[in-house]
C-alpha cells in the first residue's frame, strides 16, 4: 500500500492527512533557483492529483508571503480536498527572520494568512518557534483564543522541546509537533518523541530529506549557486558533506534491492519510526 492510500489523524482532531505532506518552503521564492509561480502552482496541483492532501507552509515562507499566496491561488478552488497547515510567530525584517510570538502578533499574522490562503479557516496552525522574549504560556493563550473562535481548527508547535510542549499544553491543547528529523539527525528520539507519544501528539517531521542531501541526487562536486542557501549549513560543507554523501551511497544498494529510489527509501524509513506521523517533503 502506498503512503497515499492511507491517512492518519492529527491528534484527536478528526482531521485526516496523508502521511507524506508537501512542504512549501521551496515555493517561497527565497532560496529556490529558477522556479516560476506557474511551475509552483503546477507542482501543488500535481501533488494533490497524486493523492497528497496535506500542504505545509508558514507566514514567513516568502518575504511577502509568496508560499501562502501560491497555495491560495493553486488550491483555493479545491479547498475542501486539502488540509492546510501554516505557522505564525516568525516574520522578515530587512530580509532577516525575526521571532515575535506575542498573542496580538499571532492574531494579526493568522488573519493575514487566512487572506493569503483565500480560506475561512486554517486546519492546523503552529507557533513556528518559541520566542525567548514571550512566555510560552502567553503564546499558547493567544492560539487558544484563535482555536475557540474557529479561525484555526487545531494547534501545533514547531521547534519546541519537550519541556516547552509541557508548558504550552497546560494552557492550550497541542495536536501536532513539527521538529526536524531524519536518518542523520535523530535527537528527538530521546525526549521529544516519547513526550508526543505519551500525550497523543502527532509528529510531523521536517528535513526528512535533509534539504535534498538524502534525496540521492547531489554529486560530490556540486556547486550551490546563489540564492541556494544550503551551502551555509555544515552538513553541506567540507569533510562533513563528504561523510554524508558516503552515507547516501551506502543507501543506494539497499534502495535498489527494494526497487525504490533513495528518496523513497528514506521517506519509508522515516514513517516506520515509532511516533512519526507525517514526513514533510519539499516540492517546487
Amino acid at each position: 500500500m502506498s503512503a497515499f492510500e492511507t491517512t492518519i489523524e492529527i491528534g484527536t482532531t478528526g482531521i485526516h492527512v496523508t502521511p507524506v505532506a508537501m512542504g512549501c518552503w521551496p515555493i517561497s521564492g527565497v532560496t529556490t533557483l529558477g522556479v516560476t509561480d506557474a511551475e509552483s502552482v503546477a507542482t501543488l496541483e500535481a501533488a494533490l492529483d497524486s493523492g497528497v492532501n496535506f500542504f505545509d507552509t508558514a507566514f514567513c515562507y516568502g518575504y511577502e508571503g509568496e508560499s501562502e499566496k501560491l497555495i491560495g491561488r493553486g488550491l483555493g478552488h479545491r479547498r475542501d480536498e486539502v488540509v492546510i497547515a501554516t505557522k505564525g510567530g516568525v516574520h522578515w525584517e530587512n530580509r532577516i527572520q525575526q521571532r515575535d510570538a506575542r498573542p496580538e502578533t499571532l492574531r494579526r499574522q493568522c488573519d493575514e494568512s487566512l487572506q493569503r490562503l483565500d480560506t475561512d479557516r486554517i486546519d492546523l496552525y503552529y507557533i513556528h518557534a518559541p520566542d525567548p522574549a514571550v512566555p510560552v504560556s502567553e503564546s499558547a493563550g493567544g492560539l487558544k483564543h484563535l482555536l475557540e473562535e474557529g479561525k484555526i481548527l487545531s494547534v501545533g508547535v514547531s521547534n519546541f522541546t519537550a519541556d516547552q510542549m509541557e508548558e504550552f499544553s497546560a494552557v492550550c491543547p497541542i495536536s501536532a509537533s513539527q521538529p526536524h528529523y531524519n536518518m542523520l539527525q535523530r535527537e528527538i528520539e530521546d525526549e521529544h518523541l516519547p513526550w508526543c507519544r505519551q500525550h497523543g501528539v502527532s509528529v510531523m517531521a521536517y528535513w526528512v530529506l535533509l534539504k535534498g542531501l538524502l534525496a540521492g541526487h547531489l554529486s560530490r562536486d556540486h556547486v550551490f549557486e546563489s540564492p541556494d542557501g544550503r551551502a551555509k549549513y555544515p552538513m553541506f560543507q567540507g569533510a562533513e558533506y563528504q561523510r554524508n554523501l558516503d552515507f547516501v551511497d551506502s543507501l543506494r544498494p539497499i534502495a535498489s534491492d527494494a526497487d525504490l529510489t533513495v528518496s523513497q527509501l528514506v521517506i519509508a524509513w522515516t514513517l516506520a519510526q515509532p511516533g512519526i506521523s507525517v514526513a514533510l517533503c519539499g516540492g517546487r
